[in-house]
């Protein structure tokens, strides 16, 4: 029975039961990708990171706990974290942690411990109409219809709110939403600065959101960092600066600062706290044997299968029904 590393960390959150849990879990040689799946499904987080080092680095890939999913903010952070408090990477150290959406660039700034940079691409947001039932659904929940609505090429729908709109007391929509919309859902809204809202690392946040995506699993997102990469340049142009703070409120809320890299990449920084930290152990009956270390993980066949996307073994999140987080 092996005995692995792992750690639960709430991610964008400055302490105990707010932000997003991850669970983060190091191995020591590939795993087959339904072992990595029955883990995330027990472990029962919105995602499970697993690392694994290899010759080029460290390898990355994230699970809900119904499928595998290409990009994951606040996991991505959650792992920097880990490793640092596996002293893997200390303060100031700059690394790349390689994914499924190419490699990802990540840092444990030197002047504020138990924070992290991570750099995630972000994706245009292409303007539409409202989908069909969303403007009814979001005029009998709030009394407000949206002011803007976007789809984007990560698949979620983005629809800007008044800052009237009562987000932040809105009920979960996970249940009414239908089609495309259940893939992901971001609701935001600008926030007014002086009007003493919710601070990140000391200063107030220029705007916040919520995300839904029951058919990936997850009827609401705690904090979300793939969603906030996505909409801070919306709001670093419409503010007229590169540097935003981005809040989600949530029941477990948390923020981040976001700053420009260029047209494509966003610079996340926030804070995480490490909630436990044990070993994860399972019995290896039943499952496919690990390459040992040293062996063929360092091949080129191994690090291709967990850096190159391949929708063929995904399991499909839009019809999956079980094992929703709780």
């Amino acid at each position: 029975m092996a005995a692995l590393p792992a750690v639960l960390i709430e991610a964008f959150s400055g302490g105990p039961f707010g932000g997003n849990g991850a669970a983060v879990v190091a191995l020591e040689a590939p795993m087959p990708d339904e072992w990595m799946q029955a883990v995330a499904a027990s472990l029962r987080q919105s995602e499970t990171a697993f690392l694994l080092e290899s010759k080029q680095g460290w390898m990355l890939r994230w699970f809900t706990p119904v499928c595998e999913v290409p990009l994951c903010g606040h996991a991505t952070l959650a792992a920097l974290l880990a490793l640092a408090h596996w002293r893997r990477l200390g303060p100031g150290d700059r690394t790349w942690l390689h994914s499924r959406s190419g490699p990802l660039e990540v840092e444990l700034p030197a002047s504020r411990p138990g924070w992290g940079t991570i750099v995630l691409p972000s994706g245009e947001l292409q303007p539409e109409p409202a989908a069909a039932g969303l403007t009814d659904l979001l005029l009998d929940r709030l009394g407000f219809g949206p002011e803007g609505c976007w789809s984007s090429a990560l698949g979620y729908w983005v629809v800007l709110l008044p800052r009237e709109a009562p987000l932040a007391s809105m009920e979960g929509l996970a249940p009414a939403l239908e089609g495309p919309l259940r893939q992901g859902l971001v609701l935001m809204q600008g926030l007014d600065p002086s009007a003493g809202g919710p601070q990140i690392g000391g200063e107030p946040a220029d705007y916040q959101l919520r995300f839904f995506a029951p058919g990936l699993g997850i009827p609401e997102d705690p904090v979300t960092g793939s969603a906030h990469a996505l909409v801070a340049p919306w709001w670093q142009r419409h503010l007229g600066r590169p540097l935003v703070r981005g809040w989600q409120c949530s029941d477990r809320p948390g923020g981040m600062v976001c700053e420009a890299v260029s047209s494509a990449m966003i610079r996340l920084t926030g804070s995480g706290h490490l909630l436990w930290d044990g070993t994860l152990r399972t019995a290896s009956a039943g499952w496919p044997a690990a390459p040992q270390r040293g062996g063929a993980r360092d091949g080129a066949p191994w690090t291709e299968r967990w850096t190159v996307w391949r929708t063929a073994t995904r399991l499909p999140c839009s019809t999956a029904s079980a094992a929703t987080p709780s």
